[in-house]
């Protein structure tokens, strides 16, 4: 469940939420969405800005909505991998710009993420 950031509007941070769970494979392909009164109850927001957040996610073509069925994750094209690398891209420019606002160079920035993985155990 997210926590909202009072610095941006609530539909966004849950258009945000539920792309991070389609990226992470939590909600598949053809998944139904909750509906918009359980959402808003499970996340104690007004049921309005739940359907603001799913018409957004239909205007990014990530869900769809069959009239009186529900709201579904979109079955084409691959929603998942494309929502990984819009997030994946995301997460890099934020961390390029703070590297940048804390006046390091990018090759520091860089050395300093290879160290972190290497402390992870990380390969690939």
């Amino acid at each position: 469940m997210p926590h909202f950031d009072e610095s941006r509007p609530i539909y966004l941070q849950i258009v945000d939420w539920i792309c991070r769970r389609v990226a992470r494979g939590e909600l598949a392909p053809g998944a139904r969405l909750p509906s918009l009164r359980d959402l808003a109850q499970e996340l104690a927001v007004n049921p309005n800005t739940v359907q603001h957040a799913y018409q957004e996610l239909e205007r990014q073509g990530i869900a769809f909505t069959k009239r009186g069925q529900g709201t579904f994750i979109s079955e084409s094209p691959d929603p998942v991998g494309s929502l990984r690398q819009r997030l994946a891209e995301q997460a890099a420019e934020a961390y390029l710009k703070e590297i940048a606002n804390l006046g390091l160079s990018f090759r520091e920035g860089l050395d300093l993420l290879a160290e972190k993985i290497k402390e992870r155990g990380v390969s690939n």
